[in-house]
């Protein structure tokens, strides 16, 4: 126990030292996010059991997916820290266990999991006691699937076969969890189904009412679960190799066709820009075609759209992947190094986009003007706010060849990466918007406003972001270097009043519900018919009312977004009277 003991004594000390500033503020605003969530998934065990069966599967799906999409999750103590103690691996994996127990998550899930107590307490003492043991082991399963799932995901991204599939499955996953009124609808599920008590996340609940094996079976996952874990451990020192064999040179004779030379060099041989192709591409399609399963293809044409949004989300901390680079950049002021980006983004991008839209579209039959405008819109509008969002909003990242055993690492600071995804997304999707709302409206007129739009956001985005990397250089180089941002170039939250933290808080945290699901996923519904899309609120009302609510919530989306930037925007410093 001494092990486990000291990891988990370090993990605290690391937590009381780091959660400080901003970083205290964001884990205060998730962990009274966790609170409210695991209350109401306690509460479940009042209303009935079914429920809180369901309540507990999606904890156990955030637990094994959520570190998954977030870069790895928490690596506060690392495998390699401790390569040079010589502790054999189920010893290393049970200190590590004992670690990922010191945190606000794990406490928030053990709120979550008093659910069981609730459930015990309706049927009898005996019961409420078994709850205490289940509680814990159920905690234990949770940490140990998340370690797990990192860990396969870290050894499938050494191999670009391996990148790719894991893209696919991740992508599949997450539009699957988007889609889920689909496939409730279509097979008529009304309650919690039977299968979501013999999961993992259910065994627990089953041993408070009586199925005492599942205590047993509990305990013995975890035992499994550690020696799974313990086994790949011993396999993460390693490093991605790929061979380089049979590859033809990829040359140029300007300064921008070498950079493009360098991305596409760049875009087949990194395995996490594999593995984000991969999954924004299966996001795209499988988010598109699950609606088939009810007899609907209205989505399928906009297969290569979501794509595109989404492959521009996973590109916009584009510099900051790149690490310390940067000075080669600077060394070469001759080399368009924005434009060459552009281009092979469009490349790369364009060259998926194009035929999967079309493909998509000439199977449903249409609807083509609108199609065929987003397609110039969107490319052009990510190909130009992918390199200016990069560099004015840079997320520090690990350099490709620090990234130790684990791929998806490609930064410390996840709610940073986060929150950029998400300013990409609605970025590009409002860079689409003037060309489907003329295509809607005035048909085959939308075509030559998308690709206005799409050329003037290539154009114009790109230069801004050539003039910001040109001026700011040095600037972002220390920051990629240090991991900090010059003082004077950021508005530091803890500077902010509370009315502004509270304005920022909602804004980021909340903008994201109105402008996506009910907003412009509600007005993709409306504008092809579809009714009664689960919680789409647009969708059960008349025309034009539908159409004013879609809307509406777009505004309002936009409107919280544009307040929380609006009060973290920069500020001149008041003059300094000198002493």
């Amino acid at each position: 126990m001494a092990v486990e003991l000291t990891m988990a004594q370090m993990k605290l000390a690391v937590m009381r030292h780091s959660y400080r500033g901003q970083r205290a503020q964001t884990a205060g605003t998730g962990a009274v996010i966790g609170v409210v969530l695991a209350a109401g998934t306690a509460y479940l065990g009042y209303l009935g059991p079914d429920f809180l069966a369901a309540g507990l599967a999606v904890w156990m799906l955030g637990w094994m997916l959520g570190p998954v999409f977030m870069g790895g999750g928490d690596e506060t103590l690392r495998p390699e820290y401790f390569a040079m103690l010589g502790l054999p691996p189920r010893r290393l994996a049970a200190g590590l266990l004992a670690a990922s127990f010191v945190g606000v998550a794990p406490l928030v899930t053990l709120g979550a999991l008093a659910g069981l107590i609730v459930a015990g307490t309706r049927l009898g003492v005996v019961n409420t006691l078994i709850a205490v043991p289940a509680m814990l082991l159920q905690l234990a399963v949770f940490v140990l699937l998340s370690k797990v799932s990192v860990a396969l995901v870290g050894i499938a991204l050494r191999s670009r076969i391996g990148a790719i599939a894991a893209g696919v499955v991740n992508g599949v996953i997450l539009s699957s969890l988007g889609q889920i009124w689909v496939f409730m609808v279509a097979f008529g599920v009304a309650g919690t189904p039977r299968a979501v008590w013999f999961l993992p996340s259910g065994w627990g609940l089953l041993a408070v009412r009586g199925e005492w094996w599942a205590l047993a079976a509990l305990a013995a996952l975890v035992l499994l679960l550690l020696a799974l874990w313990a086994a790949l451990l011993g396999r993460r020192a390693g490093r991605p190799r790929v061979s380089g064999r049979g590859r033809r040179p990829i040359t140029a004779s300007t300064p921008a066709g070498a950079v493009v030379a360098k991305e596409m060099r760049t875009w087949s041989r990194d395995l996490v820009r594999n593995h984000q192709l991969a999954f924004a591409l299966a996001y795209g399609v499988w988010f598109a075609a699950s609606p088939l399963v009810i007899g609907w293809n209205g989505m399928l044409p906009y297969a290569g759209p979501i794509f595109i949004v989404m492959a521009a989300g996973m590109a916009s901390n584009l510099y900051g992947t790149d690490g310390t680079a940067l000075w080669l950049t600077m060394l070469s002021p001759g080399a368009t190094d924005v434009r060459g980006r552009q281009l092979a983004w469009i490349a790369t991008q364009g060259a998926i986009a194009v035929p999967l839209t079309v493909i998509c579209t000439a199977f449903v039959g249409g609807p083509w003007p609108l199609v065929l405008a987003l397609l110039p819109a969107l490319l052009g509008g990510a190909a130009g706010l992918v390199p200016l969002v990069s560099v004015y909003a840079l997320v520090p990242g690990t350099d490709p060849h620090k990234r130790a055993g684990n791929p998806l690492r490609t930064s410390e600071d996840d709610g940073g990466l986060t929150g950029l995804a998400y300013l990409m997304l609605a970025l590009v999707l409002i860079s689409g918007a003037p060309a489907a709302l003329v295509a809607i409206y005035f048909g085959w007129a939308g075509l030559p406003v998308g690709l206005l739009t799409g050329a003037l956001c290539y154009w114009l985005f790109g230069r801004l972001a050539e003039r910001r990397l040109l001026t700011h250089g040095p600037e972002l180089l220390d920051t990629m270097r240090t991991g900090r941002k010059a003082s004077s170039r950021i508005v530091r939250y803890e500077n902010l009043s509370n009315v502004q933290k509270n304005i920022a808080g909602i804004g980021f945290g909340l903008g994201a519900i109105p402008l996506f699901p009910q907003g412009i996923v509600a007005l993709l519904f409306v504008t092809n018919g579809k009714t009664d899309a689960s919680w789409f609120l647009a969708t059960y009302l008349p025309a034009p009312w539908n159409y004013a609510v879609a809307i509406g919530f777009i505004l309002l989306g936009l409107a919280l977004y544009g307040s929380a930037l609006w009060v973290v925007r920069k500020r001149p410093e008041p003059d300094r009277i000198p002493a």
